[in-house]
């Protein structure tokens, strides 16, 4: 594919117009006049819902995912939140708003909802966790996140941290918000090392007073401009907004358009080196500052980063050359209208102690989980959005937890209340009225926090439910494995949304340690002693529950799930490894070079070492897994080799 080209004059009338609206961005008209970005490369907006409607997208190359945030855009403030962080990024050549980057593909994954009274109803890291995934797994190359949550530590849940080594991984750029609080304070996901997190400066490349400064942005962090952002209203018409959550799409459509010059260029797409060209090039904070931490890394420099990328110029010279240029008197731009912060209305004389305050969630459902938008003095909404790529129409699960279950709302559980005798458990009910089960909400839990809704559906399904009773019934059941396919969301009487899952009934399993033991014993022929094979066993299935525990979506976790209830599967890697002075150090799964036609397989390795000398030789262990369908399957026979320590 070649990328997106337009005559000359709208190519340079485009560029002027986001000049004008960025407050003039040094270097984005030459930028632009190589590249309006190809399709071949995917940004995703992790934000409200997206009024595709507008004008200023008729053309563009966009995609809705399917979230648990449900419908499209609608009036409120997150739609307009969402509409004006993907205008930025999306909005066509000579339309209302000239976006950064039209030419690329663009994922919309909403992920923040209106709740009640016209207030946000924040995501949870579960939740901003499952799109990430979700954007993953349909091409991102660049993820927009203008949002995120306070946080005094700066780490992220452990499903969050899962998503973010998954970017990693797959070479995928997480751009996002570093807050409107006005502090020295850290919002994730911008904390993260891996991102590239963005503040906010003005138009005279001054860090703009609600712009965050906290310690991880000292080495991750970029100002953009962020005042006065010209961008969609859904509906129809333009507005011009300030926030880092403006900011942000300017950085990611900026990522966007020099990936697409490496493909011109011949060379594979490479956001990680994009992120280090503009770290690198960044404009270092002026002397007459008294504040430089305020600069975190230093101020955009398009065409430092455009040079690195493209000519390997010296990054100080470019500095130097670029500074005046970067400092310019702001443009005109539309009216500026002031906006509703999304969690709680404020005052435009609060104080910054005051707007930060009320940005802490009152209503959430999940009060220690929520990414809450970031809130501006001058009332800037919060932040979210998403775009990218083709969904795929199955989405297959291979989840691990434990099995609970819930009512769903108030009113359902005062009809089982009403309806069971005095002092009659839940269970004893469902055995004496099993028709009753599929009036609850079966939940797969991980820690307590439900992951999915179980929802049983076919001539089997009364089958299903029986399994499950006979799960929660049994107190030995330490684990389910829950093989099928997402189907919608349901809301859970906390308030929270979670996928549904189908499930697959031959797939259903529960267990114990104890339970997967005996059968380990059966076919141990090493003699090794049940303990060996307890402690050994026990400390694989502990990591795969504790360190890498998952949502059960992607290829590999699918595969490295299964394994967990495989025990046959990994009886002669356990035989093995259950001598005395072998221990289990590693993990990890990776791409099968070797597969049927028509299959997806993924080898999961573990590695042995030596628990007595260091110096002798480790020993790995390979079976492979087929996740080609909702029932994975292992292929072939278990391999092993030595390797060096």
């Amino acid at each position: 594919m070649n990328t997106l080209t337009r005559d000359r004059s709208n190519v340079s009338s485009a560029a002027i117009a986001i000049q004008n609206s960025t407050n003039a961005l040094s270097g984005l008209q030459s930028l632009s006049s190589e590249t309006l970005g190809d399709p071949r490369i995917c940004i995703a907006v992790l934000d409200g819902p997206v009024d595709q409607s507008h004008p200023c997208f008729e053309g563009a190359n966009l995609t809705q995912l399917q979230t648990l945030v449900s419908g499209f855009a609608k009036s409120g403030s997150v739609a307009q939140h969402g509409t004006h962080v993907a205008s930025i990024i999306f909005g066509q050549p000579s339309s209302s708003v000239p976006g950064i980057a039209p030419g690329c593909r663009g994922l919309i994954v909403p992920v923040f909802a209106d709740g009640q009274g016209g207030s946000l109803a924040p995501c949870s890291q579960l939740d901003l966790a499952r799109t990430i995934t979700q954007a993953v797994e349909q091409g991102a190359n660049v993820i927009n996140i203008s949002g995120g949550q306070l946080t005094q530590s700066g780490e992220p849940d452990p499903f969050l941290t899962n998503a973010i080594q998954l970017c990693r991984d797959n070479n995928v750029l997480i751009v996002a918000a570093t807050g409107n609080d006005g502090c020295a304070c850290l919002h994730l996901p911008a904390a993260i090392a891996s991102v590239l997190a963005v503040g906010a400066m003005d138009a005279q490349s001054q860090p703009m007073g609600f712009s965050n400064w906290g310690e991880a942005y000292q080495t991750n962090g970029i100002l953009a401009p962020g005042e006065n952002i010209l961008g969609a209203v859904p509906g129809g018409g333009t507005k011009t907004m300030s926030g880092t959550s403006f900011a942000t799409p300017i950085v990611s459509g900026i990522v966007a358009l020099l990936l697409s010059l490496q493909l011109k260029q011949g060379s594979k797409p490479d956001p990680e080196a994009v992120r280090e060209a503009i770290l690198q090039s960044a404009l270092p904070c002026p002397p007459p500052s008294s504040d430089c931490q305020r600069f975190l890394v230093g101020s955009l420099n398009v065409p430092g980063a455009h040079a690195l990328i493209t000519k390997g110029e010296n990054l100080v010279m470019i500095a130097q050359n670029q500074e005046e240029a970067m400092i310019q008197p702001s443009a005109t731009v539309q009216e500026s209208t002031p906006v509703l912060e999304m969690s709680q209305p404020e005052e435009m004389n609060h104080s910054i102690l005051e707007t930060a305050t009320a940005i802490v969630p009152s209503a959430a459902t999940v009060p220690q989980q929520n990414v809450v938008p970031a809130v501006t003095p001058s009332g800037a909404e919060g932040e979210c959005s998403c775009g990218g790529g083709k969904g795929k129409q199955v989405q297959l699960v291979y989840a691990l937890g434990e099995l609970g279950t819930d009512f769903g709302s108030e009113a359902r559980r005062d009809s089982f209340t009403q309806m069971m005798p005095a002092n009659m458990s839940l269970l004893d009910y469902l055995e004496q009225n099993p028709y009753e089960s599929q009036s609850l909400i079966w939940t797969l839990n991980l820690d307590a926090t439900p992951i999915y809704a179980i929802m049983p559906a076919g001539p089997y399904a009364s089958l299903v439910y029986d399994r499950l009773r006979s799960f929660l019934r049994d107190e030995n059941i330490e684990r389910v494995s829950i093989p099928g396919y997402i189907s919608g969301s349901i809301g859970l009487m906390s308030g929270q949304t979670v996928p549904v899952v189908v499930p697959e009934i031959r797939g259903i399993y529960g267990w114990s340690i104890a339970a997967l033991i005996e059968q380990l014993m059966q076919v141990n022929s090493t003699g090794a002693s049940e303990q060996d094979y307890r402690n050994k066993f026990q400390e694989y299935l502990e990591r795969i529950y504790y360190e890498f525990r998952n949502l059960g979506v992607t290829p590999q976790e699918r595969a490295l799930n299964f394994s967990a209830t495989n025990a046959f599967q990994i009886a002669d890697v356990m035989s093995t490894g259950t001598a005395a002075d072998v221990g289990l150090d590693t993990i990890t799964v990776e791409k099968s070079p070797i597969c049927r036609p028509d299959s997806e397989c993924y080898d999961v390795k573990v590695k042995f070492f030596n628990l007595q000398d260091s110096r002798r030789a480790g020993k790995i262990f390979r079976f492979t897994v087929d996740v080609s369908n909702v029932i994975p399957v292992s292929i072939g026979r278990v391999r092993s080799w030595s390797v060096a320590s």
